[in-house]
């Protein structure tokens, strides 16, 4: 029996992008609107068992993907997401520009 690859879901009602197999929630990466225009990303976990297997990273792309698939800006306050699109530069547009150094992006 094969494994299901780990997918994101926007979970709008618990405010949170999940990291799922399956039914399991490897992880989480709360959301708030920030402003009409913009979605913060303040807190990122991944379960305990599941670290440093890349799944933080698929949980930041997954979110990011979804806040350009909006239409919207990122504040990322969870220091993991903000180190996240320091090594992607593709994502730094979604940060907005007077805020870019406050991340160090």
């Amino acid at each position: 029996m094969t494994q299901t690859q780990p997918e994101v879901i926007r979970n709008d009602e618990a405010a949170r992008y999940e990291l799922r197999q399956g039914q399991q929630v490897l992880g989480y990466a709360e959301f708030r609107p920030a402003g009409e225009d913009a979605v913060m990303l303040p807190h990122t976990v991944v379960d305990e068992g599941h670290e440093g297997q890349g799944l933080g990273s698929l949980l930041a792309r997954g979110a990011l993907d979804d806040v350009r698939a909006q239409g919207k800006r990122v504040v990322p306050m969870c220091p993991f997401i903000a180190a996240y699109i320091r090594r992607h530069p593709e994502y730094t547009d979604l940060v907005h520009p007077q805020q870019r150094g406050v991340f160090g992006l």
